[in-house]
């Protein structure tokens, strides 16, 4: 009997929750590792969002909801957008879903036809490309190396885009490395995309607030309104306010295109969890202490994070501009053998080892599309991240030439 379809046989599971899946086995048998693998923040969600949620409970809120969200927090998502980009949007252009990665994919399973192209910048999130090829797409990988400060430049834009290209994705800040751009870069970006017509540009802006630049964040169609009717901006709760669990993700865009994605989610889910969507509402709405309060946390494990892993013989770590992932580039230490005799023959080879030997829980660059590197998550107290920095140090250290 076929369980799989050729299309699903495209895919694979996400590398982060797999190696997340194996340091807990590891850990639940004794061995105590250093968990960097997923980008989860540590924070407790805010106590007025609890609040929320408990309140709406008692308000017996406990039934269906419109697919795409409630009318409430339509409102506050419409808030949020006026409030800390400039743009006005109407309730028919947001909409809300379980997590942004469902936002991501209703509008992939949209628009996409079978051999569209996506564009997809590298590094990029592990989920872009196998989304791309399960709706039937065609990711062309875009590498941004560290010279370009891990950016897509308007220069290798043109040159990718083709006839058969229907997307475009964005992602700052970077998961997995950190780059952000500028108002300037993006307006240069747009220029290009605006000389093709039949190009629909997503930009994942989930790590809006966790910004350590002194420039203030820019969205996309802030700095290229000329787009608005084919930009799709995606944006959450989970990473801002430590809402992980929640599931609610939420996007904003053409009015036609959000009505296709909402019938979409009429079909599939229906819609999110309507607790989380009060939390939510709270969230968008209420105090926004919490939020810098994080970042200023964020900043510090980004210092400590950066700092002792340039100082790893072999590692070459750039700051990052944003998000809370570190991406030290590893080159050095391929070729090099384990004191079991293994050679470490690519990034992968690495993290294992680093797991194995090193009990630290990290990804391999290639999930992200650029190699060789490895993705570090300090989303987690100093404490656990000074260990795990040392016990990489001394993994390094017992590889042999």
């Amino acid at each position: 009997m076929q369980y799989q379809s050729t299309r699903a046989g495209l895919i694979k599971p996400s590398p982060s929750m797999a190696i997340s899946i194996e340091a807990r086995r590891m850990t639940a048998a004794g061995v105590p590792v250093v968990d960097l693998s997923l980008g989860e923040p540590d924070f407790a969600t805010p106590p007025h969002v609890l609040a929320a949620a408990a309140a709406a409970m008692r308000r017996g809120e406990t039934r269906y909801t419109a697919a795409d969200g409630t009318p409430e927090l339509k409102d506050a998502i419409v808030l949020k957008f006026s409030r800390e980009n400039g743009l006005s949007f109407q309730r028919g252009e947001v909409t809300a879903a379980n997590g942004a990665k469902q936002i991501i994919f209703n509008a992939l399973l949209a628009t996409l036809e079978p051999g569209d192209e996506v564009l997809v910048p590298a590094p990029y999130w592990v989920s872009y490309t196998d989304m791309v090829l399960l709706l039937g797409g065609e990711p062309k990988v875009l590498p941004c190396p560290v010279e370009d400060d891990f950016k897509l430049t308007p220069e290798a834009l043109d040159r990718a885009l083709t006839k058969k290209t229907r997307w475009v994705m964005f992602n700052a800040p970077n998961n997995p490395c950190g780059a952000a751009y500028s108002r300037e870069e993006l307006a240069a970006l747009g220029a290009v995309l605006a000389r093709h017509p039949q190009v629909l540009v997503m930009s994942d802006e989930i790590y809006e607030h966790i910004n350590y630049t002194q420039t203030p964040f820019c969205s996309f169609l802030t700095a290229c309104p000329e787009l608005r009717e084919r930009l799709l901006i995606v944006n959450g709760v989970s990473k801002t306010y430590a809402m992980t669990g929640w599931r609610i993700g939420y996007a904003a865009g053409p009015a036609p295109l959000i009505a296709t994605m909402a019938k979409i989610q009429s079909q599939s889910t229906s819609n999110p969890c309507s607790i989380a969507q009060a939390a939510a509402v709270a969230a968008l709405t209420g105090p926004q202490d919490f939020v810098a309060q994080a970042v200023g946390e964020y900043r510090a494990r980004k210092d400590l994070v950066t700092e002792g892993l340039n100082a790893i013989a072999g590692l070459k770590t750039r700051s990052p501009e944003g998000a809370f992932y570190a991406y030290p580039e590893c080159s050095a230490l391929l070729g090099r053998r384990t004191p079991a005799g293994k050679v470490i023959a690519d990034d992968t080879d690495l993290v294992s080892y680093l797991l194995s030997e090193g009990h630290v829980a990290v990804v391999q660059g290639s999930a992200y599309g650029l190699e060789p590197y490895f993705r570090v998550s300090f989303a987690t107290s100093r404490e656990q991240l000074t260990t795990a920095i040392e016990r990489i140090g001394d993994a390094v250290k017992r590889l042999e030439p």
